[in-house]
């Protein structure tokens, strides 16, 4: 059964963290970007691993989030191809849903 936060917003907010496994790695950065990253995290009162985690995180979820979009896209121009013939058709709405979801996210970015 599908949860309605309506009711209660404070448990749509509630972040649950848990613990997860990690593994170590050894990674080469060029001086320079390992000069870049130092700066840029004490200016925001962070380690820079801990600036080079969230970077490694917002890509992720970026590149996820356009996996998944893609994916929804592909069963949108599955359904839609069951439904009308003109496959010139179902091109014009899935550019056009691809345009309306990317000038989104272009403005979410921006937020």
């Amino acid at each position: 059964m599908k949860q309605n936060y309506m009711n209660k917003p404070e448990e749509e907010l509630k972040l649950n963290l848990r613990p997860r496994a990690v593994e170590t790695i050894s990674l080469n950065i060029p001086k320079d970007t390992l000069e870049a990253l130092k700066k840029v995290a004490a200016s925001r009162d962070m380690s820079f691993e801990a600036l080079l985690k969230l970077y490694i995180g917002q890509g992720l979820r970026q590149d996820l989030a356009k996996l998944f979009s893609d994916r929804v896209l592909e069963s949108t121009a599955q359904v839609l191809a069951r439904h009308i013939q003109s496959e010139e058709e179902i091109s014009t709405i899935i550019e056009e849903i691809r345009a309306e979801t990317t000038r989104y996210a272009q403005i979410q970015a921006w937020a």
